[in-house]
């Protein structure tokens, strides 16, 4: 699964078609963004044409709402705020249902094969089966074992709607992680499953994922990070890890912590975390 949030620059070489290789071997995932994700049916078939233009394609494996919020758009900016660094949220307030439902038309045009979510929460995906003339296909939240998010998965099985993680790494990497909090790659539990296996701490993460029945998407621009995270199909993890990953949680609190609480977009009346802020 090839995933892009707006926009992909692709490279283009009389010699190799970096265009090809994705339309030969990858299911292709890009995002309906804030600034685009409005309930105005021209701007979402606007964003995805856009996107299948930067592609070279006729269309598109899979098409997700990136967030239920809807920013502003026309400002030219992919995050637009305003002089306090506040977001500034779209003046129509489309609700998802309505941004929903100028998705569905993208399907019916055949510019979409599926559509789904990100990051939405049990009751907004709820409001949407009740309406969506098309199922979505799936489900992108954050997914780790300091943040199982055991209860979205549930949901998801009991609908059959295919669960997607992302952050399956618990992203090491952010500028905001605070010093107290926990960091998976470092973590001796995850250390000695992977020293069990003879892989790396980021192959467990995914594995651990792949095992929950779960897709999942790891995130990285390094090469040869790609081809570690590729590799993980030659071993599989046995019950005693996966108890110890399922409840590895506890060492961050009595539910874990979610990493992505956007908390900037508090104010909008559809962020999809209020009781977590």
């Amino acid at each position: 699964m090839f995933t892009a949030m707006k926009r992909i620059w692709v490279e283009r070489s009389p010699r190799f078609s970096v265009v090809e290789m994705l339309k030969e071997k990858m299911f292709l995932s890009p995002a309906n963004y804030g600034t685009l994700a409005t309930a105005k049916k021209t701007l979402v078939e606007k964003a995805c044409d856009q996107t299948l233009s930067d592609l070279q394609l006729d269309y598109l494996d899979l098409y997700l709402i990136h967030w239920p919020m809807a920013t502003q758009p026309g400002t030219g900016a992919l995050n637009p705020v305003d002089e306090n660094k506040v977001p500034l949220l779209d003046k129509l307030s489309p609700t998802p249902l309505e941004t929903w439902s100028a998705m569905e038309k993208l399907v019916e045009s055949g510019k979409c094969k599926n559509i789904g979510l990100s990051s939405f929460n049990i009751s907004q995906i709820e409001e949407i089966l009740k309406n969506a003339k098309v199922k979505p296909a799936c489900v992108q939240a954050e997914s780790h074992p300091l943040f199982p998010n055991l209860e979205l998965l549930e949901f998801c099985k009991k609908r059959e709607i295919a669960f997607v993680s992302f952050s399956p790494l618990g992203a090491p990497g952010r500028w905001w992680r605070k010093k107290e909090e926990l960091s998976l790659l470092e973590d001796e539990d995850v250390l000695k499953i992977a020293q069990k296996h003879r892989v790396t701490a980021g192959q467990v993460l995914i594995r651990y994922q792949l095992d929950k029945g779960n897709a999942v998407i790891p995130k990285t621009s390094s090469q040869s990070r790609m081809k570690e995270n590729l590799s993980v199909f030659e071993f599989s993890l046995d019950k005693s890890d996966m108890d110890c990953l399922n409840n590895l949680y506890k060492k961050a609190g009595p539910n874990g912590y979610r990493i992505y609480l956007c908390s900037e977009f508090k104010h909008s009346p559809f962020y999809p975390f209020p009781s977590e802020v």
